[in-house]
């Protein structure tokens, strides 16, 4: 699947099971994790969305996956 590249705006290639993110303009290779963090935070379009679900996080932090179990 086509997506935009995180650092050149050119096409990136998704894998089918979202695993990795590559760019053969620019050699961008990450997986998608990295790369929604990477646009969330570098974009501001995005991030402005992001913060609409998410409210503030000041003085939160992520936890660990031990935190997410019941």
């Amino acid at each position: 699947m086509k997506i935009k590249c995180a650092k050149c705006k050119k096409d990136a290639e998704l894998a089918p099971d979202y695993s990795f993110v590559e760019c053969k303009e620019c050699g961008l290779d990450m997986s998608y994790g990295e790369y929604v963090r990477f646009i969330a935070h570098n974009e501001a379009t995005y991030s402005d969305i992001l913060s609409d679900y998410t409210g503030s996080t000041e003085g939160e932090t992520s936890g660990t996956l031990d935190d997410w179990e019941d």
